[in-house]
């Protein structure tokens, strides 16, 4: 069946490690992919480095003082160990290879159905790669998995009055996120990734990635619980 349609997917390291390996979460998320690939659908997965990366960075930190470039690096190859862990469930329809360049998507066969991605340079999250990989493959859409349901006026956990939000601006978006990148930033989707997204004109759909059915009903264009952000 030829390609119809490419969807880009940022996959937290939040979803795939929150303590210990959510095997349940891969399992969800593999048969999600067979389904829709079966359909003619082609992903491109970009994997986050999550809790196995603030470890290590937490780790690190408490002994010496180190870099941001220090500490970037030491997620980013979570982000690669998480994009691993990807590759290895899905070997029998995806491309050998994890990609790490964004560029390096540009030499990969079109019909390949699965591509795992993970995270290149100090600076940013895979949030920015994401962003990068729709714009050279032509996507005009990122769904953005994490472990809530919506992006909030606040952080839910730390303060009660915090609302959900299902439609926001990238203008509107970024007066809610820090201004600049750090190594460990929590935020929906990094300052740098939003403003690309911004400036190309994508849109982003953040999605709880428990909830694997939302997933597809905004890959089928149907309502869905989580958040737009667009221009």
């Amino acid at each position: 069946m030829s390609i119809q349609e490419t969807i880009i997917m940022s996959v937290g390291g939040s979803l795939i490690v929150p303590d210990q390996i959510d095997t349940s979460f891969l399992i969800n998320l593999k048969q999600f992919i067979t389904t829709e690939t079966a359909l003619g659908r082609r992903f491109i997965i970009i994997a986050g480095g999550g809790r196995t990366a603030r470890r290590y960075q937490e780790a690190a930190a408490s002994v010496s003082d180190l870099a941001n470039d220090d500490l970037d690096w030491m997620g980013i190859h979570a982000t690669r160990l998480n994009g691993h862990l990807l590759r290895t469930i899905f070997r029998d329809i995806a491309h050998r290879v994890m990609i790490t360049n964004p560029d390096e998507i540009l030499d990969i066969n079109p019909n390949e159905k699965v591509i795992i991605a993970a995270g290149y340079r100090p600076g940013c999250s895979t949030d920015l790669r994401a962003i990068q990989i729709a714009d050279r493959v032509g996507a005009r859409k990122v769904i953005n998995l994490s472990n809530t349901d919506y992006v909030y006026t606040d952080n839910p956990k730390t303060n009660p009055a915090a609302t959900k939000i299902e439609t926001i601006t990238w203008s509107d978006f970024r007066k809610l996120i820090p201004a600049e990148w750090g190594p460990g930033l929590s935020s929906p989707f990094d300052p740098v990734a939003a403003r690309e997204a911004e400036h190309l004109g994508i849109e982003v759909a953040q999605i709880n990635g428990t909830r694997i059915q939302e997933v597809v009903h905004y890959v089928h264009g149907e309502t869905f619980i989580g958040t737009r952000i667009h221009n």
